[in-house]
């Protein structure tokens, strides 16, 4: 049935909700059987890109021009660089540094969450290596003292990283205790679940395979709302001075 040009997706002038009824699917230089959702870009005001790559059996991405952030939402798919060879399934990650060789080949149906962003680099610290992580073995973090609000960092802590990515989980109920306004942006993933967004001076309600990028200074929160939780996957750029 036509949806009479309904849609939950909105682009406002500080952020922007892309749900799966606008997804449009498309190859990017170098995929081979695979096609990418483009869900920001700098094209929108972000400076970074985020999309998720589809890939069919066999279907492969390129190395990328920058930094690159990978984790896998469903299937598997083989990472390989110069040094390792690694298979990765969901929840599993992996961080690519600049100018890393690099193939990812998936081994079935394959979806990837990818993110991708120019290095900014400091003169005091020596530039990341390639990182492979597993969400699941990370120990969460309540935020704030919350217990019903964990928090689990997926890169480490080290200011050589320009970015930050963490995964949210929020029980029934539970929700941020502030609104939130800070220099960071933000490209955000909804994993599973659902509940309410507060985006600047809207109210949009989010449920899993939803995405929302949040420009600097953008007026933030979140309540899970349902019987089940909910948990998402967050960027931010990190670790740098705002004049740079």
């Amino acid at each position: 049935m036509h949806n009479l040009g309904h849609t939950r997706s909105t682009n406002q002038r500080d952020h922007l909700l892309h749900t799966p009824d606008t997804f449009v699917r498309a190859p990017l230089p170098g995929m081979q059987n695979a096609n990418a959702i483009i869900h920001i870009s700098p094209a929108a005001g972000a400076a970074f890109t985020q999309y998720t790559a589809e890939l069919a059996p066999g279907g492969s991405l390129s190395p990328a021009s920058t930094q690159r952030f990978i984790y896998l939402l469903e299937g598997a798919a083989d990472l390989t660089t110069e040094t390792l060879t690694k298979t990765l399934t969901p929840a599993t990650y992996a961080y690519i540094p600049t100018g890393t060789n690099h193939t990812i080949k998936a081994q079935q149906a394959t979806r990837i969450a990818v993110i991708e962003k120019t290095y900014d680099p400091l003169s005091s610290t020596t530039p990341p290596e390639v990182f492979i992580g597993d969400e699941t073995t990370i120990t969460p973090n309540p935020l704030n003292g919350d217990a019903d609000l964990q928090v689990r960092p997926l890169l480490p802590d080290n200011p050589a990283f320009d970015f930050a990515v963490n995964t949210m989980a929020y029980n029934p109920g539970a929700a941020l205790s502030m609104v939130e306004v800070h220099i960071m942006e933000h490209g955000l993933l909804m994993l599973e679940g659902g509940g309410i967004y507060r985006l600047g001076d809207h109210w949009y309600p989010v449920t899993a395979g939803d995405f929302i990028w949040m420009a600097p200074f953008c007026p933030q929160w979140f309540g899970a709302i349902g019987k089940q939780p909910a948990k998402y996957l967050i960027y931010k750029d990190w670790n740098r001075h705002p004049l740079t």
